[in-house]
């Protein structure tokens, strides 16, 4: 099969279209014949050089993907050769074919075509495991996300407005905050022209945010924590601002609050099971029923996979970039 290889970290030309062996499954894994996957800022980091995939996890770059399964490893019930599935990834999305573990598999949902099905488990999962399964997110609450015109800012709009929550977004610029309305965003704030602390206090009478979702990390840990309301909670996802930042715990006292930091793809297996177990169960059915929709910006062929990485790098998209793999 070809894979997108790194055989040096570097810029977008690092990424390498090249033929590499077949992956082959093993206990409780099935092989998916990939048709789409999609560009993550984990890919990014990992072509630099700065995010090295999990121990015993495909080398080459790429957290999901969208495909039919070709073969089942032992042990695996439940799914047949030929199934039309989507899967989270630890790695190995850039390529023809990945090894993926059954309990990382997901059906294409109700209404979704199978190319677009590749824009939802990653962004599913991080918003669903965040937001909800950790920071418990409630109906009245208000939630605050950082990067609202991102793929997961579009996915966590959509889901909290579902549930019946207050969504305030941060965004870069009017056409990506129109968006934001669109998938019904409520408060929008433009973080180039406007301080987002400031903004969220006129929105919210001075209540501020009970869950905020952050991509940015110690440029905002300060103000984060200024935005928090009573019995709040700060979810850091990525460090795009820097990874040192001082924490004032008298203000987080003063509050009750608390800040939390995860990660995904470095999770045992038995908690991304559990984690895509808890997506299909409440996440897939309103993507069924039209009331959360996967959000794509452009597609790219798979193996000019460095032209998507040039589209995430310049930050001018809205939602998803999906990589396309090569038919016969």
């Amino acid at each position: 099969m070809y894979a997108i290889t790194i055989p040096e970290p570097g810029g977008p030309e690092a990424l390498v279209w090249a033929e590499v062996p077949d992956p082959v499954p093993g206990e409780g894994e099935v092989l998916v014949e990939v048709v789409a996957s999609a560009v993550n800022r984990a890919d990014l980091l990992q072509r630099q050089g700065f995010y090295d995939p999990p121990p015993g996890s495909s080398r080459y770059p790429g957290l999901e993907c969208s495909g039919r399964i070709s073969a089942l490893g032992p042990g695996v019930s439940g799914w047949s050769v030929g199934d039309e599935v989507c899967a989270l990834l630890a790695g190995g999305g850039y390529a023809e074919k990945v090894v993926v573990p059954a309990g990382q598999l997901l059906p294409v949902p109700e209404g979704v075509d199978l190319v677009t099905a590749a824009a939802l488990p990653e962004v599913a999962c991080t918003v669903w495991s965040n937001i909800f399964m950790i920071a418990h997110l409630r109906p009245g609450e208000t939630l605050l996300v950082h990067g609202g015109a991102s793929g997961i800012g579009t996915m966590a709009i959509q889901l909290a407005k579902a549930v019946g929550a207050r969504v305030a977004v941060t965004a870069g610029g009017p056409e990506k905050l129109a968006r934001c309305a669109e998938l019904g965003a409520d408060i929008l704030i433009d973080y180039r022209e406007q301080d987002f602390v400031e903004e969220l206090h006129k929105a919210t009478e001075g209540a501020g945010a009970d869950v905020i979702l952050d991509i940015v990390g110690a440029k905002y840990l300060e103000r984060n924590v200024k935005a928090l309301a009573v019995s709040g909670r700060l979810v850091v996802i990525g460090l795009q601002g820097g990874v040192k930042a001082e924490l004032n715990l008298g203000a987080l006292l003063a509050k009750r609050a608390a800040v939390m930091a995860t990660t995904l793809r470095a999770r045992p297996a038995e908690e991304k099971a559990a984690i895509v177990a808890a997506v299909r169960e409440h996440v897939w059915p309103l993507i069924g029923a039209g009331t959360v929709q996967p959000v794509v910006d452009r597609t790219v062929p798979l193996p000019d996979a460095a032209e998507g990485h040039r589209v995430l790098e310049s930050g001018g998209h809205v939602g998803k970039v999906l990589l396309l793999a090569p038919r016969d």
